[in-house]
C-alpha cells in the first residue's frame, strides 16, 4: 500500500473521509491555481468505475468530473447500457485542474496517484475502464498508446485490488474525432456490459 498524504485516509477510513481529506491536498503545484479539488463521484461500491485524465474548467468549476461536454457524452454512453452515472464511479488521475487544461505533468500524476489508489481500494470495482491515454498508461503501467489498447481487456492489480480493465477512447477525443470514434466507443461499451455480466 502507499504512504497515506494524510491521517484521514489511513486504513479504516471511508471514502468520504477520504474525499474530505482530500479537499486540502497541496502535494503538488495544481493546488496553487485550482478552484477546488475534484475528487470523485458516484456510487461507493460500484462494480464499473471510470478514471479519466484531470478536470476541466467545467469541472473545477463544479468540482464534479465529467460534467461538460465530454461529460454529457460520457453519460450518454452509460445511459446506452443500462446504467446511470449514480450506478458508477468517476474519478481522475488528477484531482486539480491543469491550467489552460494542459496535459497534468509525471510529478502531479505522481503526487495524486495515492488518492486514486484508495478510490480503487474502498470502490473495490469489477471493471475499471480508462478513459484515455493518461489513465491507461498510468494503470497498465505502459507506453503504448490508446489507439494500440483501446477496446480489450486486461486483468488489473493495483493497491490492493484485482479487476478488469478495459481502455477506452477519451470522451473528448470522442467529440473530436466524430463518427467512426463514436461508433467504436459504442461498441466498446457494449463489451463493458458484457465483462460486468461476465463477472456478477
Amino acid at each position: 500500500m502507499t504512504s497515506d498524504p494524510h491521517p484521514a485516509t489511513g486504513a479504516g477510513a471511508t471514502l468520504a473521509e477520504v474525499a474530505s481529506a482530500s479537499l486540502g491536498c497541496a502535494l503538488c503545484k495544481l493546488a496553487e491555481t485550482r478552484t477546488q479539488v475534484v475528487f470523485g463521484i458516484g456510487r461507493s461500491d460500484a462494480d464499473l468505475m471510470f478514471v479519466g485524465e484531470g478536470p476541466g474548467e467545467q469541472e473545477d468549476l463544479k468540482g464534479e468530473p465529467f460534467v461538460g461536454r465530454a461529460g454529457q457524452l460520457l453519460t450518454q454512453l452509460i445511459e446506452g447500457i443500462g446504467l446511470t452515472r449514480d450506478d458508477v464511479y468517476i474519478a481522475n488521475v488528477v484531482k486539480c485542474r491543469p491550467p489552460g487544461n494542459r496535459d497534468p505533468h509525471p510529478e502531479e500524476i505522481e503526487a495524486c496517484a495515492p488518492w486514486l489508489d484508495r478510490q480503487l481500494e474502498l470502490v473495490r470495482p469489477r471493471v475499471i475502464v480508462t478513459l484515455g491515454n493518461f489513465a491507461t498508461k498510468l494503470l497498465l503501467s505502459t507506453k503504448d498508446g490508446i489507439t494500440k489498447l483501446r477496446g480489450r481487456e486486461f486483468g488489473f492489480s493495483r493497491a490492493g485490488h484485482e479487476a478488469m480493465l478495459i481502455p477506452m477512447y477519451h470522451p473528448s477525443a470522442v467529440l473530436r474525432s466524430g463518427g467512426k470514434a463514436l461508433a467504436e466507443a459504442r461498441a466498446d461499451f457494449v463489451h463493458v456490459k458484457r465483462v460486468l455480466a461476465r463477472l456478477a
